[in-house]
C-alpha cells in the first residue's frame, strides 16, 4: 500500500467535517456490535426450545470459524492502520496487531448466517448490518477494507454450511 493514511483521509473527510457523523459512526460500530452478539444467545435459546436436535451446528460451527478467524490473525500478525500510518482512528483501540481478518465483522456475519437458516428477511436484514458494520470499521480506522472484507468472507463461507444441516 503507498499511502494509506492519503487515503484514509480522504475517505474520511465528510467525517471530519461533522462532529455528528463521528458520533453516529461510534454509536453505530458499539450498537451493531452489541445487538449481534445478544441476538445470538437469543437465536441459540430459540433452538433449543423448539429445535433442538439442530443446536449443535449452531454452537460448534461458529465457534471453529471464530477460532480459525482468531489463528489466521495471531499467525498474519497484520499491524492496524493507526499502526502503521501517521492517521488518528476515529475508534478508540489500544491493540496491537492481529488486524486480519476483522473479528468484529466476521462475528456478526457469521451470526447473521445464522438467522438467515431460519428468516431469510431478518438474516438479511443483519448482513446489511454486518456489511454497515465493516464500513465502520474502516472509516472508524481500526480496519483495513481487506480485513473487513475477509472477515466477511469466511462468515459467508462458514455460514453457508450451516444450510447443510
Amino acid at each position: 500500500m503507498r499511502d494509506y493514511a492519503a487515503t484514509y483521509q480522504r475517505l474520511t473527510a465528510p467525517l471530519r467535517r461533522s462532529p455528528n457523523a463521528i458520533f453516529f459512526l461510534q454509536l453505530f460500530n458499539g450498537s451493531i456490535t452489541r445487538l449481534m452478539y445478544l441476538l445470538y444467545p437469543l437465536l441459540l435459546a430459540y433452538i433449543f426450545w423448539y429445535q433442538k436436535e439442530r443446536i449443535l451446528p449452531y454452537i460448534l460451527l461458529p465457534g471453529l470459524a471464530f477460532l480459525l478467524v482468531t489463528l489466521i490473525r495471531k499467525t498474519l500478525n497484520q499491524a492496524r492502520p493507526y499502526e502503521a500510518w501517521d492517521i488518528q482512528p476515529f475508534l478508540k483501540k489500544e491493540t496491537q496487531g492481529q488486524s486480519m481478518p476483522s473479528r468484529h465483522v466476521f462475528s456478526a456475519t457469521m451470526i447473521s448466517m445464522c438467522f438467515l437458516t431460519f428468516n431469510l428477511c431478518l438474516g438479511a436484514v443483519l448482513l446489511i448490518l454486518s456489511a454497515t458494520l465493516a464500513v465502520c470499521r474502516v472509516l472508524g480506522g481500526v480496519h483495513y477494507p481487506k480485513d473487513v472484507l475477509v472477515g466477511m468472507a469466511i462468515g459467508i463461507l462458514a455460514g453457508s454450511l450451516l444450510f447443510l444441516f
